[in-house]
C-alpha cells in the first residue's frame, strides 16, 4: 500500500460530520492529488465529482449530506478524489491518446493507492463506487474493470461512451476505459456478484445511455437496477434523492 504523507483536520460542518483532508504525492499522476473522506468506519464507497470536478464538489452541493445518517452510524465512509478530467477526456489541447492514457493513469492511482487505503482503514474486501454525470462513468468504468474488490456499483445519470471524447481514435485504453465496449466481452465471474444501480430520470439527458447500458448488462444475465426517476432532469436534486437510497443496498446499511 502506498505511503501517504498527509495533513488531517476535523471541521465543524453544519452536519457535524468528521471530514478529512488527504494530500500526497501520487505515484501513479507524478504529482500531487487531493481528497477529502468522511465518516469513521462502514463500506467503502469511492464517490466521484461530476465533468472536472473538484474532491469538496459532492461536499459543496449537499451530496455528502444527505448521506449522514449513515455516517454518523457508522454503515459507510465515504471518500471524495480529485478528478483528472481536464487532463484526460476534457483534455482538447493534447492527443487523443494522452487523454486515454491520462485516464489510465487515474485508474492506477484509484485501484494501488485509493483503494487499498480504503479496505484497510475499513477492514471491508470490497468498495463500492458512486457519482453523479461523468461520475456516473467513472464508478461504473472502475466497477465494471475491478469487479474482484468491488461489491457495488451506484451510477447516477452517468454516460457509458467515452467514443465523443477522442475524435474518432481508438485504442486499448480507449477499449478498456469504455464501457459499452468491453462490457459485452467481459468474463469476469464477479460481474455477476456485484450490486449494480443504474439511476436515471424521465427527462435526463443522458437516460439513452442508461438504457444501452442497462440492455448490455441484460444481454449478459448481469443482474442490475435501471431506477428511472418520473418527473425529475439530470440535475442534483434527484442525485441528493437518490444516494441514500442506494447506500441503503449495502450491506448492514440499515441494520
Amino acid at each position: 500500500m502506498t505511503e501517504w504523507s498527509y495533513a488531517f483536520f476535523s471541521v465543524g460542518l453544519s452536519m457535524d460530520l468528521e471530514e478529512e483532508y488527504h494530500t500526497w504525492h501520487s505515484p501513479a499522476l507524478g504529482r500531487e492529488f487531493k481528497m477529502l473522506v468522511f465518516g469513521h468506519a462502514g463500506y467503502p464507497v469511492i464517490l466521484f465529482p461530476t465533468s472536472q470536478g473538484s474532491y469538496y464538489q459532492n461536499k459543496d452541493e449537499g451530496l455528502v449530506a444527505t448521506a449522514r445518517w449513515f455516517l454518523e452510524n457508522g454503515k459507510v465512509k465515504i471518500y471524495c478524489p480529485d478528478s483528472i478530467d481536464a487532463q484526460s477526456w476534457y483534455n482538447k489541447s493534447a492527443p487523443p491518446a494522452e487523454r486515454a492514457w491520462q485516464h489510465t493513469r487515474y485508474d492506477r492511482l484509484l485501484k494501488e493507492e485509493i483503494c487499498p487505503r480504503a479496505r484497510y482503514e475499513t477492514g471491508h474486501d470490497h468498495i463500492a463506487t458512486a457519482g453523479c454525470s461523468f461520475g456516473g462513468y467513472h464508478a461504473a468504468n472502475f466497477a465494471f474493470r475491478h469487479p474482484d474488490i468491488t461489491g457495488y456499483c451506484f451510477s447516477m445519470s452517468g454516460v457509458f461512451d467515452i467514443r465523443d471524447f477522442v475524435d474518432g481514435y481508438y485504442d486499448d485504453n480507449v477499449y478498456f476505459n469504455n464501457p459499452v465496449d468491453f462490457i459485452p466481452g467481459a468474463q469476469d465471474p464477479d460481474l455477476w456478484k456485484m450490486g449494480i444501480v443504474l439511476g436515471t430520470a424521465e427527462w435526463d439527458s443522458c437516460r439513452a445511455q442508461n438504457e444501452l447500458m442497462s440492455s448490455l448488462l441484460f444481454e449478459k444475465n448481469i443482474g442490475h437496477w435501471l431506477d428511472i426517476r418520473p418527473g425529475r432532469n439530470h440535475d442534483w436534486p434527484v442525485w441528493r434523492e437518490m444516494f441514500p437510497h442506494y447506500l441503503s443496498m449495502l450491506p448492514g446499511a440499515t441494520g
